[in-house]
């Protein structure tokens, strides 16, 4: 039996699509979590980074057209909120169909995006120094020069994605938008709170205890809330209150 929710997870800046595994476990038989796996790593390591945002995005947008699941949304940490979103936009200039609910992680909203916070860091003492500063990476990369050079490289390409970024004025989305922050994180609530006028459907904002990622520090309490905002769209919950989506797509 296929799952009633595919779940598309995309990474957050310098990281892999690996961060997602686990949630396989975690989240519900349900739910079908499927990380996205940006070029140039993890299995699509042979292959080049792309070099700006609006690229990677039609990209992706293009590899979502293969192989279409009857039911889906997307989930985007960070940088991959932004991709989601760009994604989701992506789609629907080419008339295809939306995923049933964006949700957002550690993300200003587009309209709070400040392509000048990436643009400066180019210098591997600066992204170290902001690799500390998120709380987010194991002292064993550092410790370990190989997996600092990995780790160096794939986030200054992210970075150059993320400062290529430029927020259009365009309609909101007809697709509903969660959002998710952690009370420390620099990306002040007021920020993600302007996501709301990003769509024309529900929306909400939960906030926990941590900082960027919030979602490792604290995922027993995170990921209960992400289901139970996700447990919106299970089919006998969502049909008779919203539309019934036609096939739509994946990354494969």
């Amino acid at each position: 039996m296929s799952p009633l929710l595919t779940l598309f997870a995309l990474p957050c800046a310098g990281a892999s699509s690996t961060m997602y595994l686990r949630w396989r476990r975690r989240l519900p038989s349900w739910v079908q979590v499927e990380p996205v796996e940006l070029p140039g790593r993890g299995g699509r390591l042979d292959e080049t980074f792309e070099r700006s945002f609006p690229l990677l995005v039609e990209r992706l947008a293009d590899e979502l057209e293969a192989c279409p699941p009857r039911r889906y949304a997307f989930f985007g940490h960070s940088m991959g909120a932004l991709l989601a979103f760009g994604i989701a936009h992506s789609l629907r200039k080419r008339e295809k169909p939306l995923p049933l609910a964006l949700f957002v992680s550690a993300c200003a909203a587009p309209s709070r995006q400040d392509w000048r916070r990436y643009a400066d860091k180019n210098t591997d003492a600066s992204l170290i120094a902001d690799l500390r500063k998120q709380k987010g990476t194991p002292e064993e990369v550092f410790e370990s020069p190989e997996l600092l050079s990995l780790t160096l490289s794939l986030l200054r390409a992210d970075y150059r994605i993320c400062a290529s970024f430029r927020h259009a004025q365009s309609l909101p989305l007809p697709l509903p938008i969660h959002v998710f922050g952690g009370r420390d994180d620099e990306i002040h609530e007021s920020k993600l709170e302007a996501w709301r006028s990003e769509t024309t459907e529900d929306f909400s904002l939960d906030l926990f205890e941590g900082g960027h990622f919030f979602l490792r520090q604290h995922e027993e309490a995170f990921l209960p809330v992400l289901v139970q905002r996700m447990a919106l769209y299970r089919p006998e919950v969502y049909q008779g209150a919203h539309r019934e989506p036609a096939d739509s797509l994946c990354i494969p």
